[in-house]
C-alpha cells in the first residue's frame, strides 16, 4: 500500500525531529539544565522560559514598543549616500 516517497518522507521528517532534539539536549547538557521530556524539545528550545513577560525572551516590540534591530537597521538612514 505504501510506495516508496512516502517511506522516504516519514523517514526524513523523523531523523529532522531527532536532530533538532538531540541539538537542545547538547545545549541543556552545556548549560546544565535537566531534561526530563526530551520529546518536548522538538517545538520547544531549551533557554526559552516562557513566560510571555520574560524581559530577556521575549520581543522588545512586545514589551516597550521600541524597533527591533532588524528593523532600526532597516529605516536606518544609509551614511554616504546622496
Amino acid at each position: 500500500m505504501s510506495h516508496e516517497e512516502d517511506k522516504l518522507r516519514h523517514s526524513a521528517r523523523r531523523h529532522k525531529t531527532q536532530s533538532v532534539i538531540s541539538k537542545q539536549l547538547k545545549i541543556a547538557k552545556a548549560m546544565q539544565i535537566p531534561v526530563d521530556e526530551p520529546h518536548k524539545l522538538a517545538k520547544h528550545h531549551v533557554l526559552d522560559c516562557g513566560k510571555p513577560g520574560c524581559p530577556i525572551c521575549s520581543s522588545p516590540r512586545k514589551l516597550t514598543g521600541e524597533r527591533t534591530i532588524q528593523e532600526r537597521r532597516f529605516y536606518q538612514d544609509k551614511v554616504g549616500e546622496e
